[in-house]
């Protein structure tokens, strides 16, 4: 994917060209409060929905995990932590456009039951999420055109890393010009014809990897962007039985496989079922692999620029117009005062 005019008269594309930018310039102020609470309380709360929780939350929690951060984390959607007793958390709620039905729902409950710990992540200013938070953070990625969130996505994700880095009393800051730099490139990356047009054919794309939100979200992206069916496999999942159930026309792409797997998945789903296999790695696999640059703990960032790249590819060889999709909406559950 790159400048050319069949990509650049999108949308989706044009934002998410514009996020090595975002990330390079990254900049998260005004956190004292919310860090102090974090250290006093000792337990975070992540909520959203879609793509506002999926990577931001995940990351952030699987990269808090590496490094022994000494707080409880945990992550669900609105509706399921209704019933759950959030008291004792510090609570933090992203929302794009500050009107998610869900969250807001949540954070009204919490806020009758007088929670002194809400804190909000969006991309407007004056909505009804910041009117519920104790404090609420505004991305400086601007508004989205497209309805698939894509800039949006990554900042959220790194203000939530750099939360937890902060509260350890680190800064991410200086990874920042060399992601943005392998961002870029793995956005840019030529995807081989073969391998597109062999998800273009499949009948179910599916995703494999950590449970880091990176080939989670992607699994909803391929709906979005490329209006095919798709699975998310994690862990080891996808030699786990699910197999029985696969065709050998569904392709599998792994998000750096685990590399005690690859005989094993190339026994169990290459000559078992007889689909096709594809990696993004830093590292060459023994499947067709799209290489990204290894930035260390912000790699999973890299992870979905090659992502978003193969989707682009596979939704432009498909004849999809990008940015209009038949039924899905930019705000899935609205809150309408």
């Amino acid at each position: 994917m790159n400048d050319q005019k069949k990509y650049a008269q999108y949308a989706l594309v044009r934002e998410m060209m514009e996020t090595p930018s975002i990330l390079r310039n990254f900049k998260a102020s005004g956190t004292d409060k919310v860090v102090e609470s974090v250290r006093n309380i000792g337990r975070l709360f992540f909520t959203g929905e879609g793509s506002s929780r999926i990577f931001p939350a995940k990351n952030a929690m699987t990269q808090a995990m590496r490094t022994a951060l000494p707080v409880h984390l945990a992550t669900e959607g609105g509706r399921q932590a209704l019933e759950y007793r959030l008291d004792k958390y510090v609570v933090f709620g992203a929302s794009n456009s500050g009107q998610t039905k869900e969250v807001i729902s949540l954070f009204d409950t919490l806020r009758q039951t007088g929670h002194k710990s809400l804190y909000g992540l969006t991309a407007n200013h004056n909505t009804k999420l910041e009117s519920l938070a104790n404090q609420t953070f505004i991305l400086s990625c601007g508004k989205e055109d497209a309805v698939a969130a894509t800039k949006s996505v990554a900042e959220q994700a790194l203000f939530h890393q750099s939360l937890l880095a902060q509260v350890q009393g680190r800064s991410i800051a200086g990874g920042l010009p060399a992601l943005a730099d392998a961002f870029a490139s793995a956005l840019t990356a030529p995807i081989d014809p073969e391998i597109t047009q062999a998800i273009a054919r499949a009948g179910t794309i599916h995703f494999a990897g950590r449970n880091d939100g990176v080939a989670e979200e992607l699994t909803l992206k391929t709906n979005e962007i490329t209006r095919k069916k798709s699975d998310y496999l994690e862990g080891t999942y996808a030699v786990h039985g699910i197999e029985e159930v696969m065709n050998p026309d569904d392709v599998v792409i792994f998000i750096d496989p685990f590399d005690a797997e690859e005989d094993k998945i190339r026994q169990t789903l290459v000559q078992g079922v007889g689909l096709k296999v594809f990696a993004v790695a830093s590292r060459e696999t023994i499947f067709p692999t799209i290489r990204i640059n290894d930035v260390g703990n912000l790699s999973p960032y890299v992870y979905l620029a090659a992502g978003w790249n193969i989707l682009i590819e596979v939704g432009i060889s498909l004849g999809i117009n990008l940015d209009k999709p038949v039924r899905a909406r930019k705000v899935g559950n609205e809150f309408i005062g």
